[in-house]
C-alpha cells in the first residue's frame, strides 16, 4: 500500500559508497539505526531522478510489486567531516537537505534470470516499466534483487525518461515504448494485457506524485503525463505484448 507521506529521517554516519551506481549512491546509517542506500541530491542526474524513484517506487508498491521502503533522508554537511575522500565530501555538500533513502537489503542477492518469477508478477513488472518508461531493467542491469528467496524491484531513477527533456511530456504520453523489448523479465512474463486489466484501475498517478518534494519536481507535469498514459487506448501495452510474441 502506498503511504501517505515518506517517512523523514536523519543521517547519522556514512557507512560506504556504492561505487557501481554512476550517480556514488551510499549506505548510510539514520537515526532510526536503519541502513538506507542514499541517493544524493546532489548527484549528477539531480533531484527528478530522485522524483522518479519516488513515483515508479511507489506507483509499484500501490499495484502490489514488492520496493524496498523509501524514505526522506535529511543530510547534514557534517556527514562529510570524517569522510577523506574528496569527491564524497563534495557530494555530501551538495546534497545538504532532503535526499532519497532505500531500504537496505543485506545479503540479498542479483536477479539470476534462471530462476525467473511466475508469469503474472513477471508481466506485471513489464507493465509497470513500460507504463513508467522505465529504460533501466535489461538483462545487462535487470536492477532486481532476491532477498529472502522473493523478488525486490529497485532503482527506478532511470523512468520517466521524458521529463529530463525540453519538450512537452504530455504531447507524447500516448507513444508506445519500444525498449520495452529489452526487459529482463520479458522471456518469462504472461500477457501483458492481462496484467493490464488487472493493475491499471490500481494506479494513482496523482498520489505517488504528491509523495515529491516539490523542490525536486520542477514543475514537471509528473501525474497529469502518466493519467494521460493510463488512457485508452494503451498502445505501450499493445507494444509490450509484441515484443513478448
Amino acid at each position: 500500500m502506498m503511504p501517505a507521506v515518506l517517512r523523514t529521517v536523519t543521517a547519522t554516519r556514512y557507512v560506504t559508497p556504492l561505487r557501481e551506481g554512476g550517480s556514488l549512491p551510499a549506505i548510510v546509517e539514520a537515526d532510526d539505526d536503519g541502513l538506507y542506500v542514499v541517493k544524493f541530491r546532489g548527484a549528477g542526474q539531480g533531484p527528478k531522478a530522485l522524483a522518479a524513484e519516488i513515483i515508479s517506487g511507489e506507483l509499484a508498491r500501490a499495484l502490489g510489486l514488492p520496493v524496498p521502503e523509501l524514505v526522506l533522508v535529511t543530510v547534514d554537511a557534517e556527514l562529510a567531516r570524517a569522510e577523506p575522500d574528496p569527491e564524497i565530501q563534495e557530494l555530501i555538500v551538495a546534497s545538504v537537505g532532503l535526499n532519497l533513502g532505500v531500504d537496505f537489503l543485506p545479503g540479498s542477492l542479483p536477479y539470476n534470470p534462471a530462476q525467473p518469477p511466475d508469469a503474472d508478477l513477471a508481466a506485471a513488472v513489464v507493465w509497470l516499466d513500460a507504463f513508467v518508461e522505465n529504460v533501466d531493467r535489461t538483462p545487462r542491469n535487470p536492477n532486481l534483487l532476491r532477498w529472502h528467496g522473493n523478488l525486490w524491484l529497485i532503482d527506478h531513477g532511470a523512468s520517466l525518461f521524458v521529463h529530463h527533456g525540453t519538450g512537452d511530456p504530455l504531447a507524447v504520453a500516448h507513444r508506445p515504448f519500444p525498449a520495452i523489448r529489452e526487459h529482463v523479465l520479458l522471456p518469462a512474463a504472461g500477457p501483458v494485457a492481462a496484467a493490464d486489466e488487472r493493475l491499471a484501475p490500481l494506479a494513482d498517478p496523482a498520489a505517488a506524485a504528491a509523495l515529491v518534494p516539490q523542490a525536486w519536481t520542477d514543475g514537471a507535469p509528473y501525474a497529469a503525463h502518466l493519467d494521460a498514459r493510463l488512457a485508452e487506448p494503451r498502445a505501450w501495452v499493445q507494444e509490450a505484448d509484441r515484443a513478448r510474441a
